[in-house]
C-alpha cells in the first residue's frame, strides 16, 4: 500500500484537514505515453486490494498491457478517515465527506504523481460505482470509458434508507457509541455484530437462504450461521465504526448532478458507457441501472442474471465473472 500526500485538503463540507492522505495500489506498469491508465476505486468498507481478484493476465483488467490505479477512499482507513485522523477532527468531530472530495483526491493522484491527463476506462462496484459516475460526469475530457458494475450515479430512496438503518443506525444506537468518541472500537462489538446480521438479511437477494435451495452451500459454508460468521461478520468486524459511518453517509449523498436533474447531468458524460446490473440486487435493481443507461449518450446496459444479486461484487460465482469480465473486455475493445 502506498499513500498520495495530499497535505491541506479543502473537503467539500469547506473544512481544511491537515495531512490528508489517500492509500492507493497499483498494478502493472505506466507506459511511456502514460496513456494506459485504468481507474478501480474500491466499494464501502473494502481496501483496494480487495479488488484484485478482478485483474489477472489474459483478462480484460491485464496488468501486462494496463496501469491499474485501485485508490483507496475517505472515510476508510488507511486513507484519512475518522479513526485515524488528528484532533480536532478525530472519531466523531471527523468532517463530513463526499464522494466528490474522492474523486477530486484521485485525479490529483492521477495528475500529480504518474503525469496522467487521460485514462482509459474508469470502473467501480457499488460505492465504486458511484465514483465512477461523478468521475465521468465531472471530468468528462479525462475519461475514455466508464463501467458502472451494480451501481449508480446516486442511490435510490431504499438504498438511501439501507445506508441510514442497516449500517448507521445499529452503530450508533450502540450504548458504548458515545457519539463516537469511544477508545476503543472493541467496546462496539455488539453494535457491529447487530450491523452485521442486519446487512446478512437485507443485501442478499431472495431465496438466498431457502431449505433445499441454498445458494450458500457451493462457497464451502456449512450453515446460514456460518455465512453469518464467516461472511458478514467477518466483514464488518474487522472495521472502525466511525469508518463505517463516514462511508455510509458519503455513499448516501451521492450526487454527481450536484443539486441539478440528473438527467442533464449524465447527458454531459462522453465516455463510452457501459452499465451492467444483476438481478435480485436491492441496492441497485436493474430497473434504475436500465434507467441510467438510457440517459447516458450511447451506453450499453447489460443484465447479469444471478443468485447472487449485490454480493455479486464479492466474485461468489464463476459464471457472474465471466459474464462481467466479457463485458469489460467488450467495452476495452471498443
Amino acid at each position: 500500500m502506498e499513500f498520495f500526500e495530499l497535505g491541506d485538503f479543502t473537503f467539500q463540507s469547506g473544512v481544511v484537514v491537515s495531512g490528508t492522505k489517500l492509500a492507493y495500489q497499483t498494478v502493472g506498469s505506466l507506459n511511456e505515453a502514460r496513456d494506459n491508465v485504468i481507474l478501480f476505486p474500491a466499494f464501502l468498507g473494502a481496501e483496494p486490494e480487495a479488488l484484485i481478484q478482478w485483474i489477472g493476465p489474459g483478462r480484460p483488467l491485464d496488468p501486462e498491457r494496463y496501469f491499474i490505479v485501485l485508490p483507496g477512499h475517505f472515510g476508510l482507513a488507511p486513507s484519512t478517515s475518522p479513526s485515524n485522523a488528528a484532533t480536532p477532527f478525530d472519531r466523531g468531530a471527523f468532517p463530513a465527506v463526499h464522494i466528490a472530495d474522492d474523486v477530486i483526491a484521485q485525479e490529483r493522484l492521477l495528475r500529480e504523481k504518474f503525469g496522467v491527463e487521460q485514462v482509459q476506462l474508469v470502473l467501480g462496484w457499488s460505492v465504486g460505482a458511484l465514483q465512477t459516475y461523478e468521475w465521468a460526469v465531472r471530468f468528462p475530457e479525462k475519461v475514455l470509458r466508464m463501467a458502472s458494475i451494480a451501481g449508480a450515479p446516486r442511490p435510490s430512496p431504499w438504498t438511501k434508507l439501507w445506508l441510514e438503518s442497516a449500517l448507521e443506525e445499529p452503530l450508533t444506537g450502540d450504548p458504548n457509541f458515545q457519539g463516537g468518541f469511544y477508545t476503543d472500537k472493541a467496546q462496539m462489538q455488539a453494535g457491529v455484530r447487530l450491523m452485521a446480521h442486519v446487512t446478512a438479511i437485507t443485501l442478499p437477494p431472495l431465496g438466498f437462504y431457502r431449505e433445499d435451495e441454498e445458494v450458500w452451500r457451493p462457497l464451502g459454508f456449512t450453515s446460514a450461521g456460518d455465512v453469518l460468521s464467516r461472511f458478514f461478520e467477518a466483514f464488518w468486524l474487522p472495521q472502525d465504526p466511525n469508518d463505517i459511518i463516514a462511508q455510509a453517509r458519503k455513499a448516501r449523498a451521492a450526487d454527481p448532478a450536484q443539486g441539478a436533474h440528473i438527467t442533464e447531468a449524465l447527458g454531459r458524460i462522453t465516455a463510452k458507457a457501459y452499465v451492467v446490473a444483476f438481478t435480485g440486487d436491492f441496492m441497485f435493481p436493474p430497473a434504475e441501472s436500465r434507467r441510467d443507461a438510457e440517459r447516458i449518450p450511447g451506453a450499453v446496459y447489460r443484465e447479469v442474471s444471478s443468485v447472487f444479486g449485490h454480493l455479486a461484487t464479492f466474485g461468489l460465482s464463476e459464471q457472474d465473472v465471466k459474464t462481467v469480465d466479457a463485458a469489460l473486455q467488450e467495452l476495452l475493445e471498443s
